[in-house]
């Protein structure tokens, strides 16, 4: 339950701010233990990512290892992006439950997010290492603002359209030098 009103606060946030909301989710199997007042959520934060879409502010979610149950079958879905890190579990069921129930083994990879990213579940699988910049690129893409500058830029150099701001102007005179104190 507190996982829900978290995520309705974080949506009003966002809107009032008008900024992106980006989601690391890594949960599963509340409903199981809470019951009820657990599936109560799932509608409510399905209105709040709903608040987000009229607001036309970004909701990106980053799928991390584990990602199941109830969460997967509300707001961890409805990002406009979904990002999953390398080999998360994503899934309703969980594999072993599934097998039990068809009787037939899985194919090799099932439910992890590679093989959710070859059939379209996902959009991306980045490396934790490289999210922070991955994150950077989308939001700025779907904010509709200029790419993100990044690596060392060059040092200013003298000249040009404008003129540097330590380098004095050629006609200015010297300055004084200090005066020396008078000796008594």
């Amino acid at each position: 339950m507190y996982v829900g009103n978290a995520i309705i606060a974080a949506a009003e946030k966002a809107v009032k701010l008008k900024c992106p909301l980006v989601l690391f989710s890594a949960a599963g199997g509340a409903r199981m233990q809470e019951g009820i007042l657990s599936l109560m959520q799932m509608p409510r934060t399905t209105i709040a990512v709903q608040m987000l879409k009229e607001a036309g502010l970004p909701y990106i979610v980053v799928l991390t290892h584990p990602t199941t149950g109830g969460v997967t079958a509300s707001y961890a879905m409805l990002g406009d992006v979904q990002i999953a890190e390398p080999n998360a579990l994503i899934c309703f069921a969980g594999p072993r439950v599934i097998e039990q129930t068809i009787r037939e083994k899985l194919p090799e990879g099932f439910q992890r997010a590679e093989y959710l990213l070859d059939h379209g579940m996902l959009d991306r699988v980045t490396p934790r290492t490289q999210m922070r910049d991955e994150l950077i690129d989308i939001t700025r893409m779907l904010m509709k603002l200029p790419p993100a500058v990044r690596g060392d830029l060059p040092a200013p150099t003298e000249g040009g359209d404008i003129a540097h701001a330590l380098t004095p102007e050629p006609d200015a005179a010297p300055k004084a030098e200090a005066a020396e104190p008078k000796a008594k």
